[in-house]
């Protein structure tokens, strides 16, 4: 990797399309994990001394010596002066990180995106759900946060790369691999195909390498934020089949912005007037797309997602036409 650290990394990876301005449980769950990523990034930097099989907090670790130290200062500085403690396991500093309170993550989550944005990695945008038609015509504002495309891109790239094709795999994927797990994201850079070879990786690396066998059996997850994390996956795995796109449109609490109805100027009578039309209004609100597939189901990817654009009509009094965007997942 660059030289971004570790919870740089996963901070790009977890915060990515996350409403900045609201602590939603799914962004909850990815800033219990990018506190947990601040104490693996302690001890690969040396941070924690083994002292009878406890790892003692350095010193020099609570010190300000480079540009990462603010957002490891918002947890490492909140767990001493909680707990008063400078030393346990590894799951025991994982546990403590991830129980940080909801003021404190939110410092940490300001600390973390503010050295990104320092870096030009990071922006806030007008969400994509700010462009559905409901939320457009109500005048609703929303943002999201936005990796920049070529970053995500290589972190994600390098991962993949590490633990699908054969070779040695760094203490830092292991790290990345477990904080993928344990946040609900693993659905973002593997298919359902690829979770088997995942799988079998992370058996081959518990077996033969000392921090997978530590590191591996730790769950650090809260059991509301990841049942409504998981309910997403189910709901849009459900998407595909007839009764999946009407439970999808019929409760939109669940997660709006799996849903975005864009209406267009007209019912244009070929998709490619339409998908020009879509395209347009996307870029006047900021997004950064590209056509994977044409078509009268086109591809996009928008910003660092892929979604599919299906033709759809709202009806009532006068017909409504436009596209549904939906996410699509790995397969």
């Amino acid at each position: 990797m660059t030289d971004l650290r570790l919870g740089q990394s996963f901070a790009l990876v977890a915060l990515n399309a996350q409403r900045s301005a609201e602590m939603t449980m799914v962004k909850k769950a990815a800033l219990r994990c990018m506190a947990a990523a601040v104490i693996l990034e302690v001890y690969l930097d040396g941070g924690l001394t083994p002292v009878k099989g406890q790892f003692v907090l350095n010193q020099d670790a609570l010190k300000p010596s480079s540009k990462s130290a603010p957002y490891r200062e918002a947890v490492l500085t909140s767990m001493v002066s909680q707990h008063r403690e400078r030393s346990g396991d590894l799951k025991w500093w994982l546990k403590r990180a991830s129980l940080l309170s909801g003021r404190k993550l939110k410092n940490f989550e300001r600390a973390v995106s503010d050295s990104l944005k320092e870096k030009g990695l990071l922006e806030e945008i007008p969400h994509l759900l700010a462009c559905d038609l409901y939320f457009d015509s109500a005048g609703v504002p929303v943002k999201e946060y936005r990796s920049l495309m070529t970053e995500y891109t290589r972190i994600t790239e390098y991962i993949r790369a590490e633990i699908l094709e054969d070779g040695p795999v760094s203490e830092e994927t292991i790290c990345m691999l477990w904080l993928l797990r344990e946040s609900g994201c693993m659905h973002d850079l593997f298919s359902r195909n690829e979770l088997d070879q995942v799988s079998a990786k992370m058996y081959e690396l518990f077996s033969s390498n000392q921090l997978a066998k530590a590191l591996l059996p730790i769950r650090i997850r809260h059991g509301f934020e990841m049942a409504a994390k998981q309910l997403l996956h189910m709901k849009t795995r459900a998407i595909k089949t007839p009764v999946g796109v009407g439970l999808n449109f019929v409760y939109p609490i669940l997660e709006r912005s799996q849903s975005v109805f864009i209406d267009t100027e007209t019912m244009f009578p070929n998709s490619a007037e339409r998908l020009r039309d879509v395209k347009r209004r996307l870029e006047s609100k900021g997004h950064a797309i590209s056509v994977l597939r044409e078509g009268q189901v086109p591809l996009l990817k928008i910003d660092n997602i892929t979604y599919e654009a299906v033709p759809h009509a709202i009806y009532g009094r006068v017909p409504i036409h436009g596209v549904r965007l939906l996410p699509k997942r790995p397969v």
